[in-house]
């Protein structure tokens, strides 16, 4: 009995070890994604505030050419 307990000890502290460790990159890999997202989104705004400088073309009736408006 004694040596199984010596065995089952250590095995449960690298199973908690490996758990915890687990938490941690779980946590960390999330924080990475919502900061990826979150400079992506300010990109996607950034792109689409930019357009408002942009003139439309409009088809010209006269001579089927597209033209600024």
């Amino acid at each position: 009995m004694g040596a199984l307990r010596t065995l089952i000890v250590p095995l449960l502290i690298l199973i908690a070890a490996g758990v915890l460790g687990g938490a941690v990159l779980v946590r960390f890999v999330v924080r990475e994604i919502r900061r990826v997202n979150r400079e992506l989104d300010e990109a996607r705004e950034a792109k689409l505030d930019d357009r408002d400088g942009i003139r439309t073309l409009r088809r010209d009736p006269d001579s089927d050419t597209f033209r600024p408006s």
